[in-house]
């Protein structure tokens, strides 16, 4: 049985009921939950303190639940065995705030379904456009930002507008909290700074970056639900005159790791908003590492990346 897109897609449990009689389906259900409860996890916490969470963190072992859109699926072909902490009840990791000096915090367990319906300014606009695109609404209704950025997949689409916004990323454990910027915490495909005793809490995006503008563009197979070829997010920041104050451009599923584009942000201080995209050459983007796989070659990466970067601040341009 395959989807639409001609892909396998169901698991294996599914196929076989799909082709079993009503009669039959009930009594392969009854076996199949029997079997499960029989294996289980190998442990289950939902915590509704922060610090009872951290002090189960502190112990090896632990996986953390949140969302669980990329948890399940990754383990479709077996059972999990492993001891899940669900984060879902901790008021710490919920809501999204307005701080005293003027920047905002957003949960961890702020799902992509808040961060569309909030009312954010003009310069988290790029952050909305990217929430519409992760997946579809039942993923948008139950991912993180969270899980988005601890999963750190090259082509996650919330990590490219978190840095086009100076995000830094607040992380708790039983000793303490630090902060880091985004861009420090991701480190590569799957990979974050996130220590095994640490708890992503909040992200954090600073007053100045909220001073701005913001756009998202995306560019994949087809229209809706799909994984990015390429992805672009932006803020700029102008004077009355139109002069360009402050640029923020990065780029994913181009590297390992989504990236910001500092020789380009550099070259545009100073420029009329107007000549944004005649700012833009080659050298920019030579912090790109993009790969050859099954949606995109790396020259065909490249090229997307320059002409979307392009109509990103053409975007912003006329939006500022």
């Amino acid at each position: 049985m395959k989807s639409c897109t001609g892909r396998a897609r169901y698991p294996p449990q599914a196929v076989r009921l799909g082709c079993l009689t009503s009669q039959h389906r009930v009594s392969t259900l009854r076996s199949y939950t029997y079997k499960q409860a029989e294996i289980g996890v190998a442990a289950y916490l939902r915590p509704k303190r922060l610090e009872d969470a951290l002090a189960t963190m502190a112990e090896p072992g632990w996986v953390v639940l949140a969302g669980g859109t990329d948890h399940f699926p990754a383990r479709v072909t077996h059972t999990p065995d492993e001891a899940i902490l669900d984060v879902t009840a901790l008021s710490e990791l919920k809501g999204i705030d307005r701080m005293a000096d003027g920047g905002l915090r957003l949960g961890a367990g702020v799902t992509w379904t808040e961060v569309i319906e909030a009312a954010l300014p003009p310069a988290c606009d790029g952050l909305k456009a990217a929430a519409r695109e992760v997946g579809g609404v039942q993923i948008q209704n139950r991912g993180t930002i969270g899980g988005n950025l601890c999963n750190a997949s090259p082509a996650a689409d919330g990590v490219p507008p978190l840095l086009s916004l100076d995000a830094e990323v607040e992380l708790a454990s039983a000793s303490g909290t630090r902060r880091l910027p985004l861009g420090r915490f991701i480190l590569g495909n799957r990979h974050t700074a996130r220590r095994s005793n640490e708890l992503l809490v909040a992200v954090h995006l600073p007053a100045p970056a909220l001073e701005a503008t913001g756009r998202f563009l995306k560019l994949g197979a087809r229209r809706y639900l799909v994984i990015s070829i390429v992805m672009v997010a932006g803020t700029l920041s102008r004077t009355a005159d139109g002069t360009i104050v402050a640029a923020r451009l990065a780029v994913g599923a181009c590297s390992a790791a989504a990236v910001r584009l500092p020789a380009l942000e550099a070259a545009l201080i100073g420029r009329p908003v107007t000549e944004a995209a005649a700012a833009l050459q080659p050298s920019h983007l030579d912090l790109l590492r993009p790969i050859d796989d099954g949606r995109a070659d790396a020259p065909y990466r490249r090229h997307a990346a320059a002409t979307l970067v392009r109509r990103c601040l053409n975007e912003l341009a006329r939006a500022a």
